[in-house]
């Protein structure tokens, strides 16, 4: 009521909260995780899934620690990304739906899987009973509901993910996964993450030149769909709560607005946002936002004239039956951004990519849109289809 909400509220601001029947477990069960300590001391095919829990404990030093002294190889989720160097030889990326070829491989094959604060959700499962069937499954989650929601683990660790691998790495030992490792390499070289440079300027491409041209050096914000799904696979994350992201809740329009709250939280930082061009124009008049507060966020426009995804899923799984995906009506992005008082480029030519992406991180007097000119009609692989196992992987857009 009105006069409720405006009048003056008298309770003590140090009042202390209580849930009732909430409460955080921040150590392990010591049970538990001997015998996480017995089956990863046993296991000759190891894998780590490191998933959003790791980033919000802070737990990439711990992390690293077990994947370093048992040499076990690193697949993440798309919001696990940065908690784990993916630069690291360890690394395999992500894995599930759009993950690399060789992270899903490594899935398909490994005999045991240590789940650290991932959900296990669709995106990685596939088809559920066939999810890693022969491994034995270690799942380590802050939240016990988590558990048995759609994999049944061997062993559950109810705890906070850095308090309880700063125990766990105390007790485990050295694998040898030589061969292991070796066979990981090998389908590195036999499935590589790669795009087509012929035929028009690429999203992949341009993802894949911001990532050397800022040494992964800076903040990377994404929006939703194909251009989140390129950033993720070519994009190599370094350092945890460097990678922000909506997820697979698939809210357009998260991407630029976030990368402000990025700037403005680390002013310190290169932020860069990777929208798509039906997202953008969701949230684009936040433009005005970084305009005045002159937040030097570099916001690149995977402009391919589709809500990609939707129109990708319609080719593939709906007989090319477009719907509602072209957008025919897109506004000419450099002028919009100038008459915001922003800094703007355009690229249609793979040739100006480079000069361009150096002249936006070069500017800082305020935003930089680029505005990207990308072939319309370009597809994200590795893909297994929703409810599918992984081993109906498709590598490449069949011909």
């Amino acid at each position: 009521p009105k006069d409720i909400s405006s009048g003056l509220c008298t309770a003590s601001p140090s009042v202390e909260m209580d849930l009732p029947g909430y409460h955080v477990r921040e150590k392990g069960d010591a049970e538990s995780i001997i015998k996480a300590v017995e089956a990863l001391n046993l296991s000759k095919k190891p894998l780590l899934l490191i998933g959003h829990g790791c980033v919000l404990s802070n737990a990439q030093k711990e992390v690293r620690e077990l994947a370093e002294k048992m040499h076990i190889p690193v697949v993440n989720t798309l919001l696990g990304k940065g908690a784990f160097p993916e630069d690291h030889d360890l690394s395999l990326g992500m894995l599930g739906m759009h993950g690399t070829a060789y992270a899903n491989k490594a899935v398909e094959e490994c005999d045991l899987i240590f789940s650290i604060g991932s959900r296990w959700d669709d995106r990685i499962l596939g088809k559920v009973d066939a999810f890693c069937a022969q491994a034995f499954r270690i799942h380590l989650d802050i939240d016990p509901s988590e558990f048995g929601k759609l994999i049944s683990p061997d062993i559950c660790i109810t705890g906070d993910a850095k308090a309880v691998l700063q125990e766990l790495v105390q007790q485990v030992k050295k694998l040898h996964t030589e061969d292991w490792i070796k066979q990981i390499h090998h389908y590195r070289k036999k499935y590589p993450l790669q795009y087509k440079k012929h035929g028009g300027l690429k999203t992949p491409y341009l993802i894949d030149r911001i990532y050397h041209l800022t040494k992964g050096e800076a903040i990377v914000v994404t929006d939703v769909g194909q251009h989140q799904m390129w950033t993720a696979q070519f994009y190599k994350v370094r350092h945890n709560r460097y990678w922000v992201s909506s997820g697979g809740a698939g809210t357009m329009g998260f991407g630029f607005p976030a990368s402000i709250g990025a700037q403005f939280g680390r002013p310190d930082k290169t932020v860069i946002a990777i929208v798509g061009d039906g997202g953008f124009q969701m949230t684009m008049s936040e433009l005005a936002t970084a305009c005045i507060h002159k937040l030097p966020v570099k916001v690149f426009i995977s402009n391919n004239h589709y809500l990609g995804m939707v129109r990708q899923w319609q080719e593939l799984f709906y007989d090319n039956k477009l719907s509602g995906v072209n957008l025919e009506g897109n506004p000419d992005f450099v002028k919009l951004a100038e008459s915001y008082g922003a800094k703007a480029y355009k690229i249609k030519r793979s040739g100006d990519v480079d000069k361009v992406i150096k002249q936006a991180l070069e500017y800082n007097d305020g935003p930089c849109v680029v505005d990207a000119e990308v072939v319309q009609e370009d597809n994200v692989f590795p893909m297994i289809p929703a409810g599918a196992p992984y081993s109906s992987m498709i590598i490449e857009k069949p011909k």
